[in-house]
């Protein structure tokens, strides 16, 4: 099994044991708040299928991203708090991990990167692609609804007023392919 995924799935078995975290911060009417369900699925040649999935809620008022995710019963498994020059995870038996940004920081937990940095904008309505996106496919209402960047293919779909409900992304490398789905539920 990957080294990611078996951090994922550390994390997400973690729940047994978990414990609340400081509730963050109410949200004001220029923040994003979304909260939903994750699954990732990694598969390697030659061997089996490798999947997580669990829920998530996400904060982000543009100077502070806030990233709780947790176990399919609710329980907080980690939160992920994003400032400017500074990433730090904390999981619920209290250790922490730092790093200098989101990006680098699931890479340091996880050994694979995750687009964290990518997703503060691709949660959000985008009429204008952002530097090094590429393939880029819109709607018929002018919104970004495909794209690749960072080594990723995105999806988006399901749209309503604060931007997409369902994010699929994906990435091909040389010994295995991920996929990572974002449904949005609320609010």
């Amino acid at each position: 099994m990957s080294c990611w995924l078996t951090g994922v799935m550390v994390l997400a078995l973690l729940g047994g044991c978990a414990t609340p975290l400081q509730a963050p911060v109410p949200a004001r009417s220029t923040d994003l708040v979304r909260d939903g369900r994750f699954a990732v699925k990694s598969e390697s040649f030659g061997r089996e299928p490798q999947a997580v999935q669990g829920g998530y809620t996400w904060h982000d008022t543009g100077s502070r991203l806030t990233l709780d995710l947790t176990n399919p019963l609710g329980s907080v498994l980690a939160r992920v708090r994003v400032d400017p020059g500074m990433a730090i995870l904390t999981r619920a038996n209290g250790e922490v991990t730092r790093a200098p940004g989101p990006d680098a920081l699931l890479q340091t937990v996880l050994g694979q990167p995750m687009p964290v940095q990518g997703l503060r904008q691709w949660l959000r309505t985008l009429r204008e692609p952002a530097s090094g996106m590429q393939a880029v496919s819109r709607d018929e209402q002018g919104r970004i609804v495909a794209f690749e960047q960072d080594g990723w293919r995105v999806e988006l779909s399901r749209f309503d007023d604060a931007g997409p409900r369902l994010l699929v992304l994906s990435r091909q490398e040389a010994d295995r392919a991920i996929s990572l789905r974002l449904v949005v539920d609320g609010p």
